[in-house]
């Protein structure tokens, strides 16, 4: 994993633990998603540029599995996700269906 997790885990409230599991376990996998992306946009190729992508693209499935599964774990974070898409909504000028 290139990015660090940035909390020692056996230091974290038992009941939050699964909560910060699921966020190192996405930083890794956008970590993924970022370097896969990067060399795909490097080699010269195809069919390692094919391969990289491919598994960038299931490694976004990832972030969606675990995601959904945060978002069980914490009510807190289902109603922030919902205020920031309001606030970038208004900021774009947007209303609730474009």
């Amino acid at each position: 994993m290139l990015s660090r997790i940035p909390i020692v885990l056996d230091k974290i409230n038992p009941k939050d633990l699964n909560k910060e599991i699921l966020r190192a376990a996405i930083v890794a996998e956008l970590d993924a998603i970022s370097l896969y992306e990067q060399m795909a946009n490097l080699t010269e190729s195809d069919e390692v540029k094919r391969v990289l992508l491919d598994v960038a693209k299931e490694e976004k499935t990832h972030v969606g599995e675990f995601h959904a599964l945060l978002l069980e774990q914490d009510e807190e974070q289902v109603k922030e996700l919902e205020a920031g898409k309001k606030e970038v909504e208004e900021e774009l000028g947007k209303s609730g269906g474009e």
